[in-house]
């Protein structure tokens, strides 16, 4: 990301994963259309879309209690990453034009890179209990 350091990433992506408790999770499963609408809509966070719905995933099984084999930090830093997404007045803007979503991509991208273990883990675990 050009138009965001990764330290900048980080520095939004602590500051939002800070931010989340337990109770933040419920609301936000609440918005997952919105959020979906808003990456489908976008350039640069549709490349995005299939992670952001196995965020989603992850975080609904943690709230049923379907899934917690995972550090609360995780959890956090994944919720905080999507409630930064829902945020249109975050670090630059959603409404200027052509630049307002790069920051967006860039917290995602290092939510991502974060908690991609955890992820992985819990995609195995989910096909597992599928079948």
């Amino acid at each position: 990301m050009a138009w965001i350091s990764d330290k900048t990433a980080a520095n939004e992506l602590k500051e939002q994963s800070a931010k989340v408790h337990r109770g933040d999770l419920e609301a936000l499963l609440e918005r997952q259309k919105a959020v979906e609408e808003k990456v489908k809509n976008s350039g640069r966070l549709n490349r995005f879309s299939t992670d952001i719905k196995l965020m989603f995933s992850l975080i609904r099984d943690y709230w049923y209690g379907h899934y917690r084999p995972i550090p609360w930090k995780s959890i956090a830093a994944v919720a905080g990453a999507l409630l930064y997404v829902l945020n249109p007045l975050d670090l630059i803007p959603d409404l200027i034009f052509g630049f307002g979503l790069v920051d967006d991509a860039g917290v995602v991208a290092l939510c991502l890179k974060l908690v991609e273990s955890d992820l992985h883990r819990y995609a195995a675990w989910k096909e597992l209990h599928s079948s």
